[in-house]
C-alpha cells in the first residue's frame, strides 16, 4: 500500500514537472519526424499480465532519429511509462518490463524464476542502475531487489535513476561502485 502511494505521488509529481517537456517533445516528432509519437510495445508485467508499454517513438525504419538518441540518452523516451504507473501495471521502481520474446530467449519462463512476476516491474530497477546487460547479471539484481524492497530502498534508487539522466550512467555508476 505504501509503494502505490509512493508510486502514484511520484507519477503525479513527475506529470506535472514533464507537461511541457512532453508537449516539447510531442511537438518536435508531430512537426520533424511525422511519424506515431508513441510507441506501444506488449510486455509482461506482475503474475505474467501483459500490458501495453509507452515510450515516445525513437525509430524510423528500425534506425534511430537524431532527437530519439537523445531521447534515449537522456531517458526522455520513457517518460510516458509514469501512465503505466498511475494504471497500476507498473512501478516506479521494480525489474524492467520483459516481452514474451525476451523472456523466452532468457529461459525465465520456468517455475525457478516465477519469483520474479510476484512484483511490478518498475521504470527503473537496480539492473538498469548497476548496469545489467548479461542474463546472470539482471537476475542477481532482480533477485537482490525483490529480497530488500522498500520505500527507502525505492527512494535511493530513484535518486540515483535522476542523477544517472543528468550527468550520465557511466559517471554515476563509477561513483557509486566507490561505495
Amino acid at each position: 500500500m505504501v509503494k502505490r502511494v509512493f508510486d502514484l505521488a511520484f507519477s503525479l509529481t513527475a506529470g506535472i514537472v514533464f507537461f511541457i517537456p512532453v508537449l516539447i517533445i510531442v511537438f518536435i516528432i508531430k512537426v520533424f519526424y511525422h511519424h506515431p509519437v508513441i510507441f506501444y510495445q506488449e510486455r509482461i508485467g506482475r503474475n505474467m499480465q501483459a500490458f501495453r508499454i509507452l515510450k515516445f517513438q525513437t525509430l524510423i525504419d528500425e534506425k534511430p532519429t537524431t532527437f530519439g538518441i537523445i531521447l534515449r540518452k537522456t531517458g526522455l523516451d520513457e517518460i510516458l511509462q509514469f501512465w503505466n504507473v498511475l494504471k497500476g501495471e507498473m512501478s516506479i521502481v521494480g525489474p524492467r518490463p520483459l516481452t514474451r520474446k525476451d523472456i523466452i530467449r532468457l529461459g525465465w519462463e520456468t517455475e525457478y524464476y516465477c519469483f520474479r512476476w510476484k512484483v511490478k516491474p518498475g521504470i527503473t530497477g537496480m539492473a538498469q542502475i548497476y548496469g545489467g546487460q548479461h542474463k546472470k547479471t539482471s537476475w542477481f539484481w532482480d533477485k537482490k531487489y525483490i529480497a530488500k524492497s522498500n520505500i527507502l530502498f525505492d527512494f535511493y534508487f530513484l535518486c540515483i535513476s535522476f542523477m544517472m539522466n543528468i550527468f550520465g550512467k557511466k559517471k554515476i555508476r563509477r561513483l557509486i561502485r566507490r561505495d
